[in-house]
């Protein structure tokens, strides 16, 4: 959410913005409704004033005939407001955070822009295999009886495959546990409330999640879902930023925009274990913040020895609550090109506005915090592994950095 005062004096601004982001939002229409939003509530102060110096005094029949007249008008006055605050309110949610002035801008992904390139990518001396098929004839990835148990996009991790995915959770725990991250678990299942705070329903957002309207709850469709209303109508002390979360649980997505694309294998499903990074930074070092972040997924990834290049999105492919974004992908030599894996956002104070934490700076002042966003590890990478990793006769290699979490070296039959 934008501060309204903001929206007032920068209303080209704010239109050029949800243009560059490809949202169509009635900022006039907003306006229009915030003049007689603060011109009501004027009135209606002005007769709550009114009320308090009759009741201030003996009134006589007169002025208690005046009074309920001025509590009917009152009474009107807001009912009509209530429905102008519905639709402001409506308004302001649909509004997406501004991206910073060096975000390029564009349309969609193809318009991001790769920024660099890091890893020699795999030459194999026979046709490498996608990594279903290698997983398939490894038995460690069963997609056919998953589908028969919970229908597409779901599959069994089984054996060495189940192993490596927590050789990685452990990776990623103790890289960062010198970091500042606190560990955590969170919830898989959040509020309405909370999840409305953190600005993915709108423009199809709704559609990608499970939402249980019975409950009153939504199935997280990544952790930081669950971290970033934590300290909802909170305060939080200005020494204790940057407050870094590290965030493993299962998440959930209905993948409502991706029909016909990823449906064979496990790449795209509707349900997938991460780990997310998620930090409650100050206004002023959350562009180091996100470097930050974007530096630790690369170091991972580095770590990892998987080829990948890191992505800039364009202003029309950063989505609602995202001023910048970056993506890492991954090498897939299946399909001799490079996937996603890893992303990072700097959501300003779009979240923090909408859910209301704020810090308290060393002069006393209230500020809202900044909220950041970051892919520690997903499945995504698993795969990765099995494709830059695989051996002619079908086997598949671990890397290094992994074998100490691992009884084995290699996966073969």
């Amino acid at each position: 959410m934008l501060d309204i005062k903001f929206i007032r004096n920068h209303p080209d601004l704010v239109k050029g913005c949800c243009c560059k982001k490809g949202v169509k939002v009635d900022i006039d229409r907003l306006l229009e409704l915030d003049t007689k939003r603060r011109e009501f509530l004027k009135e209606i102060e002005n007769l709550r004033h009114q009320l308090n110096i009759i009741s201030s005094k003996k009134p006589d029949q007169g002025e208690i005939e005046k009074g309920r007249k001025i509590k009917e008008g009152q009474k009107e006055i807001e009912e009509i407001l209530k429905k102008i605050e519905r639709e402001f309110n409506d308004l302001m949610l649909q509004i997406p955070n501004l991206p910073f002035d060096d975000v390029p801008v564009g349309k969609n992904e193809n318009e991001n822009v790769v920024l660099r390139k890091w890893g020699e990518k795999p030459k194999f001396d026979f046709q490498p295999k996608d990594y279903l098929t290698l997983a398939e004839n490894l038995d460690l990835i069963d997609i056919k009886r998953a589908a028969k148990v919970s229908g597409t996009r779901f599959g069994y991790l089984k054996n060495e495959i189940v192993l490596l995915e927590l050789a990685l959770i452990n990776l990623v725990f103790e890289t960062l546990k010198n970091e500042g991250f606190i560990p955590i678990i969170p919830p898989v299942m959040i509020s309405e409330k909370a999840m409305k705070g953190m600005g993915y329903l709108a423009h199809g957002g709704e559609e990608e999640t499970y939402h249980f309207e019975k409950d009153k709850l939504y199935f997280v469709g990544t952790s930081e879902q669950a971290i970033g209303p934590m300290y909802m109508d909170e305060i939080l002390k200005e020494n204790e930023l940057p407050k870094r979360f590290l965030g493993f649980s299962t998440c959930f997505r209905r993948e409502a925009g991706s029909y016909g694309k990823d449906t064979k294998g496990i790449f795209r499903v509707h349900q997938f274990d991460k780990v997310e990074m998620f930090s409650f930074s100050r206004s002023e070092d959350s562009k180091k913040e996100h470097q930050f972040f974007l530096e630790t997924e690369e170091k991972l990834m580095r770590a990892l020895k998987i080829p990948y290049r890191v992505v800039q999105m364009c202003t029309g492919d950063l989505g609602d609550p995202a001023a910048a974004k970056y993506d890492i992908e991954a090498w897939f030599p299946s399909q001799n090109r490079y996937r996603e894996t890893h992303s990072t956002s700097n959501c300003t104070d779009f979240q923090s506005r909408r859910l209301n934490i704020r810090f308290r700076d060393r002069d006393g002042a209230l500020k809202f915090v900044h909220t950041l966003n970051g892919t520690a590890f997903s499945q995504r990478p698993i795969l990765a592994i099995l494709e830059n990793y695989q051996q002619k006769d079908g086997s598949v290699k671990i890397p290094k950095v992994l074998e100490k979490y691992l009884p084995f070296k290699i996966i073969k039959r």
